[in-house]
């Protein structure tokens, strides 16, 4: 007689075998994933990747070969480069800087990987506006790298939920009203610009809670991974469009949110504006 099985314990065996199959490969394989793929793209020699049969690539949300795109400019990889390493997930992301030309570019990345492969690429890439400086992101603020000890460390789901905060607050304009939990010395970096804490260019920006921000009343956001043990949680959020970012158009961010303690201790964000319909694609 054959074993039947309900559909619930199929979906839960599916999901415990891709589990497991992402597990295969820890930090240390994710970080080198993640330098294989830049050196790759620096070379201009996708072959050289260890990729699936079937590997998807986005670049600024449009599918194209891997590649293209960027892979076809990109002349060296600058000194900064924040990895997020999701291993139950088997997700590396990292926010770094590539040049192209000589310029800074502003690349967030997201690999996944299955049996130690590339199965899925997504890219943000964001230029120098024409007539503006270029990015002056050299060095890793090293409140992102601080390693929290075990007992500081909040539970996957109570890190996603602390970070959410973030969004909870753009949305109705007000980080107080929500009340997001900051630590007393937060500050956010957005493009390589100090925004909110220490060493902001603005009036009452100091203090990340209580400076005033614009509502956003149609942003949406997607849990992209969790560095569990570095305790970071990694958001693409699209901001809708508020009519500060030109006709139809919107900010797509990439944010950073260092967690532990119950608190935000950091944000780093990876912004682009672009049409604020546009789909991820991976939604």
């Amino acid at each position: 007689m054959k074993p039947t099985f309900t559909p619930v314990f199929v979906l839960a065996l599916t999901l415990s075998m891709s589990a497991a199959r992402a597990a295969d490969c820890d930090r240390e394989c994710l970080r080198g994933t993640i330098t294989q793929y830049l050196n790759a793209m620096v070379a201009h020699n996708p072959g050289t990747l260890t990729a699936g049969d079937k590997v998807r690539f986005t670049e600024n949300t449009v599918t194209i070969e891997l590649g293209e795109g960027l892979w076809k400019t990109a002349s060296g990889i600058g000194t900064y480069r924040q990895d997020i390493l999701d291993v139950r997930q088997g997700m590396a992301a990292s926010q770094v800087i590539v040049e192209e030309a000589g310029t800074p570019v502003m690349l967030m990345l997201r690999l996944k990987v299955a049996d130690k492969k590339i199965t899925e690429v997504e890219t943000q890439v964001t230029r120098p506006q024409q007539g503006r400086a270029p990015f002056s992101i050299k060095t890793i603020n090293p409140a992102m790298n601080v390693e929290p000890e075990r007992g500081q460390l909040n539970s996957r789901e109570d890190a996603i939920k602390i970070a959410e905060f973030y969004p909870a607050g753009l949305k109705i304009g007000s980080f107080v009203e929500v009340n997001a939990p900051f630590a007393p010395d937060a500050y956010r970096i957005e493009n390589g610009m100090t925004t909110a804490g220490a060493g902001c260019g603005r009036a009452g920006c100091e203090n990340i809670k209580t400076q005033t921000i614009m509502k956003h009343p149609a942003i949406t956001t997607r849990v992209v991974g969790v560095d569990e043990e570095m305790g970071i949680v990694l958001l693409r959020m699209n901001f809708g469009d508020t009519g500060s970012y030109g006709p139809g158009n919107a900010l797509i961010v990439w944010e950073a949110f260092k967690v532990y303690s119950g608190q935000i201790h950091a944000v780093e964000a990876f912004m682009l504006v672009m049409p604020a319909t546009t789909p991820s694609g991976w939604d």
